[in-house]
């Protein structure tokens, strides 16, 4: 077992240092709502050598009554237009269930260490351009456990300034290569 403390990045983080052997890391939610057995999904666009960063997409796949709450899905597709107006990316969620080589989450820099993990690596990976694919994959409900984030208005509230912090931190940074992109995104 890992101790880390609070905080879903620093966890993240903890599981990424402590697998210093692996070439591809995969998250994924431990409350049953993501399918184990997606996981080659994910991998094998990465291990084949075609993309650097493959996400799940609850929002194009199937997703079992009462398993992702609306204002999730409405979320997702708000930090989604916003990325693809910074990077020209096209994202429709902010899943946990995501594979990454791991020589290229490190050197994304990753500094978020609450809720805004996910979004900050979707965001990172957009400027680093790396090679990446969003799949669609099932939702499930949850078998473990009370939600943090969707299960009550707090939680949500306190999930989502933290989410729209990070935007517009990682945002407001200097990026080098953002001209390049949008001018060859309207190309």
């Amino acid at each position: 077992m890992i101790r880390v403390g609070r905080g879903y990045g620093r966890a993240c983080l903890a599981g990424v240092d402590a697998a210093a052997d692996a070439d591809i890391i995969v998250f994924m939610d431990g409350d049953g709502a993501d399918d184990p057995s997606r996981i080659a999904a994910l991998v094998e666009p990465i291990r084949c050598g075609a993309h650097d960063f493959v996400i799940g997409s609850r929002v194009r796949g199937e997703r079992e009554p009462g398993s992702i709450a609306w204002h999730q899905i409405v979320a997702g597709q708000l930090a989604g237009l916003a990325m693809r107006a910074l990077y020209g990316v096209r994202y429709t969620d902010m899943c946990a269930f995501r594979a990454i080589r791991r020589d290229r989450l490190m050197g994304l820099g990753m500094r978020e260490m609450t809720y805004g993990w996910n979004v900050e690596m979707q965001m990172r990976a957009a400027r680093a351009r790396l090679r990446t694919l969003e799949i669609p994959v099932p939702c499930q409900r949850r078998i473990g456990g009370a939600s943090k984030v969707s299960g009550n208005l707090a939680g949500t509230l306190r999930a989502g300034t933290r989410i729209v912090s990070t935007i517009a931190r990682i945002a407001s940074e200097r990026d080098p290569g953002r001209n390049a992109r949008m001018r060859e995104r309207d190309a």
